[in-house]
Order: structure tokens, then C-alpha cells, then sequence
């Protein structure tokens, strides 16, 4: 299992259920890499999404308490851990936590892999961050990304590897 992610300096993600940054390239490899695999979001990043609708070309599994509220081709979760098992466990490697904050918090321990859109800017009053994995013992930067400027934005795609990764249960996965 993997986390895919575009934050700014300070780790920020989103602000009122929308994203930061408007970062084409950004969206192509969140395409590129998401594509023909299974996603996990939480009800309000599906909501973000265009007309509320799931992403094509992938299972789109939601953690909410209304299952019966979601649209044709979601499937409901009561839990991110129940939406892990329900896609097959976190060893599955095409399988990519998207967010919201919470869910990004719930299932970090559990990824492999967080593939890093870094921004370098500083967005305006931000509401919702991701785990600084600069500050976690068990997270290390893999591979740091050339600078490529877009928008006026300059930013780096970096992929962080999980040195040791837990399954549900806590225990350590090698």
C-alpha cells in the first residue's frame, strides 16, 4: 500500500475540502500512478472530486458511515482499516490511500511508500496537513526529485519509503 500526497513547505494539504495547488503535472502522475488500482479516501475527498463522482479506471473505495449515500461505483468502508481488508490488505501494492487528513493518519504506519508532490510555497490559511515525515524515525526520502516550476510554483516529486512498515495488527512487516 501506498500514499500519494501534495503538500506545501510546512506539510499543509487542503483547505475547505479542496486542494491547495493547481499543479498539472502534478495530476498527470497522480493519474499515471493510481491508474487501474484501487484508491482509499475518506467521504469529503470524494466530494472534492469533479461532480462528487469516483475516479475512472479505478476501484474507488470510501471510508464513510452512509454507505447507502454514495454514488454507483463506490464502495463503502466503515473504517480505514475495514477498507484496507476490503482491498485486499496493505502488502497489496497497487492499492493507494489519497486522503483526507485523517485517513492519511490512520493508514500511514501501514504504507510502504508515500509518493510526495513537496510544493515549495506556503499556502494561506491551510486546514489540513499531512505527518511531517521528515520528523519520523521510520521514514526516509528515497529518491529527492528534480525542481520543476508550474504555476508560478516551483515543486518536487519525492518518494519516501517506509524503513519499517505494520500491518493492522502492529506488527512489523519485512
Amino acid at each position: 500500500m501506498n500514499a500519494i500526497v501534495a503538500a506545501d513547505r510546512r506539510w499543509a494539504i487542503g483547505r475547505n475540502g479542496g486542494l491547495l495547488f493547481s499543479l498539472p503535472a502534478d495530476m498527470r502522475r497522480f493519474r499515471a500512478l493510481t491508474l487501474g488500482g484501487t484508491v482509499i479516501m475518506g467521504r469529503l475527498t470524494l466530494e472534492s472530486l469533479p461532480g462528487g463522482r469516483p475516479l475512472p479506471r479505478r476501484r474507488n473505495i470510501v471510508v464513510t458511515r452512509n454507505p447507502a449515500a454514495l454514488p454507483e461505483g463506490v464502495e463503502g468502508a466503515a473504517s480505514p482499516e475495514e477498507a484496507v481488508a476490503l482491498a485486499g490488505g496493505p502488502e497489496a501494492e497497487d492499492l493507494w490511500v489519497i486522503g483526507g487528513g485523517s485517513i492519511y493518519a490512520a493508514l500511514l504506519d501501514q504504507c510502504r511508500r508515500v509518493f510526495l508532490t513537496r510544493v515549495e510555497a506556503q499556502a494561506e490559511d491551510p486546514d489540513t496537513f499531512f505527518p511531517d515525515l521528515e520528523r519520523l524515525p521510520n521514514w526516509e526520502a528515497a529518491s529527492p526529485g528534480e525542481p520543476v516550476e508550474e504555476n508560478g510554483l516551483e515543486f518536487r516529486f519525492i518518494e519516501y519509503v517506509n524503513t519499517t512498515p505494520h500491518n493492522r495488527t502492529g506488527e512489523v512487516k519485512v
